[in-house]
């Protein structure tokens, strides 16, 4: 079966709400199994606009990463997120 990813492209405005949106999040990554592949780092857009802040974190399966997306759990840690950033966030499927 294939595995399941987030790409998040993310410009952080308020970084200390932000911290609080990593923390509330944590339990819905914990229960579905994430693993953070890319988390921050340095990048450069070579191609397109680009963000400060790019993540990407591997599931099991396609369905059990958008599971974990549109949990309650992860749902209540995203109004963090939503007041502090502006990004994109893709669910796919892996090759």
């Amino acid at each position: 079966m294939a595995k399941g990813y987030w790409i998040a492209r993310i410009d952080v405005a308020d970084a200390e709400s932000y911290k609080a949106y990593v923390a509330a999040a944590t339990p819905a990554y914990q229960k579905y199994g994430a693993k953070f592949l890319v988390r921050g780092g340095r990048c450069e857009a070579v191609e397109g606009p680009g963000r400060a802040r790019n993540v990407v974190v591997e599931f099991e399966s396609y369905d059990i990463a958008l599971a974990c997306y549109r949990s309650p759990e992860y749902q209540a840690a995203a109004e963090f997120r939503r007041k502090a950033s502006m990004g994109e966030i893709l669910v796919v499927e892996g090759a």
